[in-house]
């Protein structure tokens, strides 16, 4: 018998790593403007200045780091939890996918947000919380399926992080407008 509040905990817990990419990625972004200033075929900024080589790999580095941290204590904690690998070194490939797969689920919000006219900081709701859900657990199931299939597999844990993300995201981010540490509260 499946011990869903279980399944829903670890769930969420093992995508904290997607989760802190974004925030990664500001912290460390603002160099190597990911496209140099170009424009799309339909005249618009294919991503914007928001998107940098630095906060792509910084957002990749954060996710990985926070990963391997609570690997860590998790593994301290509780053998029966679950974690994300036998070892630190098998933990790699399920955090860096899963963080590359958040950062690139956030270059494609920001491509389709370009696309749709909606300038970089504007409020595009759904587009700002799921494309970095969704490719996050698209690259878990390319490149670490057996912990996709473990934690994701199933429709509680995909159902949970998909259905948390939007009220999560807008909570947050409504805290950091709060604190002065975004423009807008979305």
């Amino acid at each position: 018998m499946p011990d869903v509040p279980l399944e829903i905990f670890q769930s969420i817990v093992f995508f904290i790593p997607a989760y802190a990419a974004n925030p990664g990625a500001v912290i460390f972004g603002g160099h190597g403007i990911i496209d140099r200033g170009k424009n799309f075929t339909d005249g618009r900024r294919i991503l914007g200045d928001g998107k940098s080589w630095s906060g792509y790999l910084g957002g990749i580095f954060s996710g990985t780091v926070l990963g391997i941290i609570l690997y860590l204590i998790i593994n301290y904690l509780d053998k029966g939890f679950g974690n994300f690998g036998v070892s630190i070194e098998a933990s790699l490939v399920p955090l860096v996918a899963m963080s590359a797969g958040s950062i690139t689920g956030d270059l494609v919000g920001s491509f389709t947000k370009r696309r749709l006219n909606i300038k970089r900081g504007g409020n595009a709701s759904l587009l700002d919380q799921l494309p970095f859900v969704l490719m996050a657990l698209l690259f878990l199931f390319l490149f670490s399926r057996s912990f996709f299939m473990a934690y994701y597999g199933n429709i509680v844990g995909a159902l949970t992080v998909i259905l948390l993300t939007p009220p999560l995201h807008r909570g947050i981010n409504i805290i950091a407008f709060r604190m002065h540490m975004k423009d807008v509260p979305w």
